[in-house]
């Protein structure tokens, strides 16, 4: 079977699962039923009644009946998951303990919980509990020990060059992002799209296929979109399907240039095989990044800057008092126009001669 890219499949997420094909899919995101099992109706302070999740597809008669649905689909999206793929499942304290317990015992690999905490939530009107403030997120790989993507330089980014933690302060889709239906929200459990950008841009590459088996208002499908990734969705309500297709519809795609991509390792290149090849020269001047200092380029590859001699590496720590420093991007040359230009150039000419 040709895997559905780019497309929403309508019906039982189990039974679609079990019709596509076996490790097909890189990354799946699933916000699957709560099981909230409310009792009654929610007011607030006001006597308003709260628009809360009431959908016959978040009711189960029992923690077991919960618990072999929970099964059902993760066996299912275990099959079509690469060996090399993750999964993220979202939930509350109604579900989240027992799906994770599951998780472990079908044999994947936790990587994090990661909480996502509400700036905007809805605050617990009875006053007999603390405000439900937060979701909790598993993040797992198919098993323990296979090489799966993480894109740490692309979240560092994103976090102000810094390490990006396990706990994501982000608000509710509510405003202009909420979809509404006859002026009512379209889907009671929207997620908003910031959330799936952290998912989607951590967890996945350009070009890969990001499964969501609880599809709902298409919130996957729009990030995906955006980020040039495909994604499949599995939704068995007609009316969302149709709201999502919608929504997904209007989502301009990003040009490839334009997408945020991890940092790749640099090929390592020894600075003499810039002199083997001409691109500089025994006693050639370079210029250090800071204070105009000069240093001399040695036939052996070294630098000579004062009573300092070394690579490039270590004259540059060397003048920096010992601080880490990547040599080549802090020392230049001048080009043929008088130019200073970092030596770094020289290695991508080096490394794609033309």
């Amino acid at each position: 079977m040709t895997l559905p890219i780019n497309q929403i499949l309508q019906g039982n997420c189990v039974e679609i699962l079990k019709s596509l094909p076996e490790n097909s899919v890189d990354l799946v995101f699933a916000d699957p039923p709560y099981n909230l099992q409310l009792q009654n109706d929610l007011y607030r302070p006001n006597l308003t009644k709260v628009d809360a999740v009431n959908n016959n597809w978040d009711r189960f008669r029992s923690f077991a009946e919960y618990d072999g649905f929970t099964y059902e689909w993760l066996s299912a999206a275990r099959r079509v998951l690469k060996e090399t793929g993750t999964i993220w499942v979202i939930g509350s304290y109604h579900n989240i303990f027992r799906v994770g317990a599951i998780m472990q015992d079908m044999g994947f690999w936790i990587l994090n919980d990661v909480v996502w905490l509400k700036t905007n939530p809805m605050p617990n009107f009875r006053g007999v509990r603390f405000t439900n403030a937060h979701e909790t997120m598993i993040w797992a790989q198919k098993q323990q020990g296979t090489q799966y993507t993480f894109n740490h330089h692309s979240m560092k980014n994103l976090n102000d060059e810094l390490q990006m933690r396990s706990d994501w302060v982000l608000p509710l889709a509510t405003g202009q992002e909420r979809i509404k239906s006859n002026g009512t929200k379209a889907h009671p459990t929207q997620k908003p799209e910031s959330l799936l950008y952290r998912i989607i841009m951590s967890s996945s590459k350009v070009g890969d296929v990001i499964l969501d088996p609880f599809f709902g208002s298409g919130t996957t499908g729009a990030v995906a979109k955006k980020l040039g990734r495909n994604y499949i969705g599995i939704e068995r309500d007609k009316k969302y399907i149709k709201i999502a297709q919608k929504r997904i519809d209007a989502v301009q795609s990003t040009n490839n240039d334009m997408l945020m991509v991890e940092k790749q390792k640099q090929v390592r290149v020894p600075f003499g095989n810039l002199l083997e090849c001409g691109l500089l020269s025994p006693g050639q001047t370079l210029w250090f990044a800071k204070n105009n200092i000069k240093a001399k380029i040695l036939a052996n590859g070294h630098l000579r800057c004062g009573d300092v001699t070394g690579s490039i590496h270590g004259v540059a720590r060397s003048l920096l008092k010992n601080a880490p420093a990547n040599g080549w991007d802090v020392w230049f040359y001048k080009d043929e126009k008088g130019k200073k230009v970092a030596i770094n150039e020289l290695r991508q000419k080096f490394l794609s001669p033309t």
